[in-house]
C-alpha cells in the first residue's frame, strides 16, 4: 500500500485546532477555552467518514500549499510559488495540481527520477462566514510528485476545465503536476482520521460542498431570525438563548447544519441534522426549510 520512506502527515495532536464531531440533532458542549468550540463525538452512522471529508476538502476551493523535504521553497522571486492554484482527482485517486510554470516546486518535480519526490500538500479549511475561530479545518497528503506527461495532458486539461470552469488552465503560465497519494491525515469540526490511498480514491466528495460557501453566506446575510429560531431546539440551552451576541452558520454538509452560538468570547456549537443525508440543491432547501420550521413551532 505505501512505499517504503513514505513521508508522514503530522500527528492530529501536534497539528491541534481540529475539533471532534457534536452530539446529534441540537446538542453542543461549552467551547474549549482557547481554540476552536470542541463538541461531544456524534454516532458514526451520523458522520461522514475521515476519507470523504479530505476528499471533499482536497476537491475545495481550500488554500493549499507543497512542502517538499529539502526543497528550497523559500526563492523571493516566486512568492506563493508553492501554492497549488488549482486541484482535480483522477478516477484513479491522483491528485492533479496546477502550479506556477518555473516556480521551485515545477523545477523540483521536472528533474526528480521518476517517482522519487516526497511532498506534502497541506490544506487549510477556512469558514466562508465571519465567525469567531475561523478555521474549520486542516489536511495534510503526502505522497510522490510527478509532470504530468504529454500524453496526458489532454485528459488533465479536460478534467481542470471540469473542476474549474473559470481557470487557470494547464499552458505556458501553469504547470500540472500529479501526486501519488500514499496517505492522508484530516482534522476537522467532526474529529480526526487518517485515510489510506484506496480509501481515497474510492470517497466521493461531498455533494454539498459546492453549495456551501453560498447557502452559508446567504443564510448568515439574510436569515439571522430563523437562525436565532433554531435555539429552541437546543433542550437544557433554550434558556441561555436570548444571551447570543451572534449565532453564525459555521458548516453544512450532507448530513446537517452546523450552528455556532457565541457571547463574549465563548459559544458552543450545535448540529442540526437532516432527517436523512441530502444529496442536492433541492433536497437541501427542503431540508433546512423544515428545519426552520421545526424551530418556529417549538
Amino acid at each position: 500500500m505505501f512505499r517504503p520512506g513514505s513521508p508522514l502527515p503530522g500527528a492530529g495532536s501536534a497539528r491541534g485546532g481540529g475539533p471532534g464531531g457534536s452530539a446529534g440533532a441540537a446538542a453542543g458542549a461549552e467551547s474549549a477555552r482557547r481554540g476552536q468550540p470542541r463538541p461531544e463525538a456524534e454516532p458514526d452512522e451520523r458522520r461522514p467518514g475521515a476519507a470523504e471529508r479530505m476528499r471533499t476538502l482536497v476537491e475545495s476551493n481550500a488554500s493549499a500549499a507543497l512542502v517538499i523535504p529539502g526543497a528550497d521553497l523559500g526563492d523571493p522571486e516566486w512568492p506563493g510559488q508553492g501554492a497549488c492554484e488549482a486541484r482535480a482527482v483522477t478516477p484513479e485517486g491522483d491528485v492533479l495540481l496546477l502550479v506556477p510554470a518555473g516556480s521551485p516546486a515545477a523545477r523540483a518535480a521536472a528533474h526528480a527520477r521518476d517517482g522519487d519526490l516526497a511532498v506534502v500538500m497541506e490544506i487549510t479549511d477556512v469558514a466562508p462566514v465571519a465567525v469567531p475561530h475561523r478555521v474549520r479545518g486542516r489536511a495534510e497528503v503526502a505522497g510522490w510528485l510527478t509532470p504530468v506527461s504529454g500524453g496526458e495532458r489532454a485528459s488533465c486539461a479536460r478534467l481542470m476545465a471540469e473542476r474549474h470552469p473559470s481557470g487557470p488552465f494547464p499552458g505556458a503560465a501553469w504547470t500540472p503536476l500529479r501526486l501519488e497519494v500514499g496517505e492522508g491525515w484530516i482534522g476537522d469540526l467532526r474529529g480526526e482520521g487518517h485515510v489510506e490511498p484506496d480509501e481515497f480514491a474510492a470517497a466521493a466528495p461531498d455533494p454539498l460542498a459546492r453549495h456551501e460557501a453560498e447557502f452559508l453566506q446567504h443564510l448568515a446575510t439574510a436569515h439571522d431570525d430563523l437562525l436565532r429560531g433554531l435555539c429552541s431546539l437546543l433542550g437544557e440551552r433554550e434558556r441561555a438563548c436570548g444571551a447570543w451576541e451572534a449565532v453564525v452558520p459555521v458548516a453544512l454538509d450532507r448530513f446537517g447544519l452546523r450552528v455556532r452560538f457565541c457571547a463574549d468570547g465563548r459559544g458552543f456549537d450545535a448540529l442540526f441534522d437532516f432527517p436523512r443525508p441530502v444529496r442536492d440543491a433541492s433536497g437541501l432547501r427542503r431540508a433546512v426549510r423544515a428545519l426552520f420550521e421545526a424551530g418556529s413551532a417549538s
